[in-house]
């Protein structure tokens, strides 16, 4: 049995709790592994943190200037000198385009491409496994926050599909802002072998009952998605599950959207929806969809969808209100022309860092003001096939 097997085998093998144990094991016998570190990426995407039991835990890594961020934000491996002979590869722990962590290995001596190109498919092994022990214990969760999360922010973030997924004819990413104190706003997709499901959602009210509203419309979306009905349909299910609930008091927007992998072609619901930008040829402009009402505004409103396309090299762009409504200590609104050079300026950032470095300025556009609103944006290119 190779030591790759050996190391597959013990992971998968390994407690929920017990993977860096069981992954520094095989690393330290079979690779002559010095030390062995995970570090999870927080919520807000600025720090790298180590896994350990708490109450036990060591120093956060920054995320934007260290050899661990280098190889989270390139998701290739990168080899650190440490000035005596001895070296620590960093490793990029993701799974499908969604970037968890990374993993650290130090040894005494810098290893050779193919035994690093190793270590990064034991790597990806520890992404998938950590998903599956999320499942079973809090270790790796508690990881992920320097600060303590909210109530209605620990929800949010439990009802997200991930930061980030990737396919040979798209990569989405996506981002919410103020991290460990969000309301309502949310995003979602899935995908079978011939489409792409997006949903996004600018939330309504504050605190707990944002939360709750948006966790009632996201799951009926997906009752009604996983039902296999359209759109369209989903649209009307989800929007009769609110207005049962909160017979008009309360309400929300979404934008709904269905891709077609082989073609690009996109049947689209706008119920009141969050802005969608396209980024084509180096030209950003708005996409408009005929407004539709918001879901549990009224009972029983039909929804119908329209169609849209998107070509291969397309980037298309989500945000909430509380992104281009954003006002500066001046009361100047960040507005459709700041988004749109920011959109222009980060194009050659991959969609999983694209949302975050939008993010990073309308921060400082707002200055020292408090966010009155969450602010959300997803990032989605289109390959095609």
């Amino acid at each position: 049995m190779n030591r790759y097997t050996v190391a597959e085998r013990a992971l998968r093998s390994a407690a929920p709790h017990q993977l860096l144990d069981a992954v520094r094991s095989v690393l330290t016998e079979h690779y002559q592994a010095e030390s062995v570190e995970l570090l999870m990426a927080d919520y807000g995407l600025t720090v790298l943190q180590p896994v350990a039991v708490l109450p036990h835990t060591t120093q956060p890594v920054p995320l934007h200037s260290s050899p661990a961020g280098r190889a989270f934000g390139s998701q290739e491996p990168f080899t650190e000198p440490l000035g005596d002979g001895r070296s620590t590869v960093h490793l990029p722990v993701s799974v499908r385009g969604d970037r968890l962590g990374v993993l650290c290995v130090t040894a005494q001596e810098e290893w050779p491409a193919p035994t690093v190109r190793e270590l990064a498919d034991i790597a990806e092994v520890l992404g998938h496994e950590v998903l599956v022990a999320e499942r079973d214990t809090d270790l790796y969760l508690q990881a992920r926050r320097k600060d303590r999360l909210t109530l209605a922010a620990e929800m949010q973030w439990q009802l997200l599909p991930g930061r980030a997924s990737s396919r040979k004819e798209y990569a989405l990413g996506a981002q919410l802002e103020p991290a460990y104190a969000i309301y309502g706003d949310n995003f979602d997709w899935s995908s079978t072998a011939d489409t792409l499901v997006l949903t996004v959602t600018n939330g309504m009210g504050e605190g707990i009952e944002a939360a709750l509203l948006t966790n009632l419309t996201i799951n009926a979306l997906r009752n009604a998605r996983r039902a296999g009905i359209s759109i369209a349909d989903q649209a009307c299910l989800a929007d009769q599950a609110v207005y049962a609930q909160y017979r008009g008091r309360a309400h929300l927007s979404v934008l709904l959207l269905e891709f077609e992998l082989a073609t690009g072609h996109a049947r689209v619901v706008d119920a009141g929806s969050p802005q969608m930008l396209r980024l084509r040829d180096g030209v950003v402009e708005p996409i408009a969809f005929e407004a539709q009402l918001p879901l549990g505004m009224f009972e029983e409103t039909d929804y119908v969808a329209e169609e849209f396309a998107v070509e291969p090299g397309d980037r298309l762009v989500f945000v909430s209100d509380g992104v281009h409504a954003v006002a500066s200590p001046a009361g100047e609104r960040y507005g459709d022309r700041a988004l749109a050079r920011a959109i222009t300026a980060t194009r050659l950032l991959p969609p999983a860092e694209m949302p975050r470095a939008v993010l990073r300025e309308l921060t400082g556009h707002r200055g020292d003001l408090t966010p009155e609103d969450d602010a959300l944006i997803v990032c989605l290119d289109w390959y095609g096939r």
